[in-house]
C-alpha cells in the first residue's frame, strides 16, 4: 500500500472511530464507543504508517539525488 493510501484510509478511520465514539456516547451504549476509539487509534496508526513511508521514500530520493 503506498503512503498515501495508508494516510487517507487512516483519516477514514478516524473519522468513522470520532462518529462512532460520539453516537456510542448520546446512546448510551459503551461497545459503539469502544469500538470507535479502536477504530479511531486504528486510523491513527495507518496514518502514522502513512508518514514513515513518505518519510523514508523522501530520503531515499536525496541519497539518489546526493550519488
Amino acid at each position: 500500500m503506498s503512503s498515501t493510501t495508508d494516510k487517507i484510509k487512516g483519516t477514514a478511520n478516524q473519522a468513522a472511530g470520532s462518529v462512532k465514539q460520539s453516537v456510542g456516547k448520546v446512546t448510551g451504549n459503551t461497545k459503539l464507543q469502544a469500538e470507535g476509539a479502536a477504530q479511531e487509534t486504528k486510523g491513527t496508526a495507518q496514518k502514522a504508517v502513512g508518514d514513515v513511508k513518505s518519510g523514508a521514500k523522501n530520503l531515499v530520493d536525496k541519497v539518489k539525488k546526493g550519488l
